[in-house]
């Protein structure tokens, strides 16, 4: 599968996921910290969406040193499922920047000045990986689908360990669970590269 339609791909299940959380719960349950993390589940929502557009920024703007000045964040006022359809937008815009960006073509991120195709794979981690911390806060319990995550691990962390499933190795790598005989990582970061 092509970068796009891996990115759709997560788009898709992300969603179904989340809008399944959102329709088991009501809005106060969203203050609920999202699993492993200090923001809460509302809160993971708006920064998926400002990564995503920031993402599809970066490649736009192509800055070699620094962060956009554009800004994106979901109606703090609007409810969660309403905040879905942001959160679709947000990943079509770096959907569609992804496919028509020159394979040549460079931009910055503080782990790593990356192509198009590594923008896709941060946009699918920051997807899956939120998406994880959001469901096993609010449930159903959900897991990044293996394909997702083992195109990912290729991409964005080539040292990561052999012989496990590609979800829990990129729940691994990402400090969310430990490994047989690996403990749960403290700090960790991707090579964009």
């Amino acid at each position: 599968m092509s970068w796009t339609d891996l990115l759709r791909a997560a788009t898709d299940d992300c969603l179904a996921a989340l809008l399944e959380a959102a329709e088991g719960a009501d809005d106060r349950d969203w203050s609920r910290r999202a699993h492993g993390l200090d923001w809460t589940c509302r809160q993971t929502l708006d920064h998926l969406a400002l990564g995503l557009t920031g993402y599809a920024g970066l490649l736009i703007a192509r800055p070699t040193d620094r962060y956009i000045t554009l800004f994106a964040s979901l109606d703090p006022q609007a409810p969660v499922p309403d905040c879905l359809e942001g959160l679709r937008i947000a990943a079509a815009l770096l959907t569609s920047t992804v496919r028509d960006t020159a394979a040549e073509v460079r931009a910055w991120h503080p782990w790593g000045h990356s192509d198009a195709a590594g923008f896709a794979a941060m946009g699918i981690t920051e997807l899956t990986l939120h998406t994880y911390d959001i469901t096993r806060a609010l449930g159903p319990a959900w897991s990044p689908p293996d394909a997702l995550a083992a195109a990912v691990l290729t991409r964005l962390f080539p040292d990561a360990p052999v012989g496990h499933g590609p979800s829990d190795t990129l729940l691994w790598s990402t400090g969310r669970t430990a490994l047989p005989g690996l403990p749960r990582r403290t700090e960790w970061r991707w090579d964009g590269t």
